[in-house]
């Protein structure tokens, strides 16, 4: 009997074990590398929810101003046409 082996379930099992988690570590790390580059050189949607909420807090905010008299009416009518296009 050679040295490594260590009977009929001594190394089988464990290098079954040990293959099993290196390739969920390997699948696992492939993977999330995928999903990061995705990520990171996919654009950003556009036209989606945020953007909407972002016009409605930037009109709000111009409302406010108006409202306070930091800017006239003209200016006023200027920026809310163009936060509206």
């Amino acid at each position: 009997m050679p040295y490594w082996d260590h009977g009929d379930w001594g190394n089988g099992w464990l290098m079954g074990l040990l293959g099993l988690i290196s390739m969920v570590v390997l699948w696992g790390g492939l993977i999330a590398v995928v999903v990061l580059l995705l990520r990171r050189f996919t654009p950003p949607a556009r036209g989606g929810g945020d953007r909407v909420g972002d016009n409605n807090s930037a009109l709000r905010i111009l409302d406010e101003r108006f409202a306070h008299g930091e800017i006239d009416e003209e200016e006023y009518q200027r920026r809310r046409d163009s936060l509206r296009r």
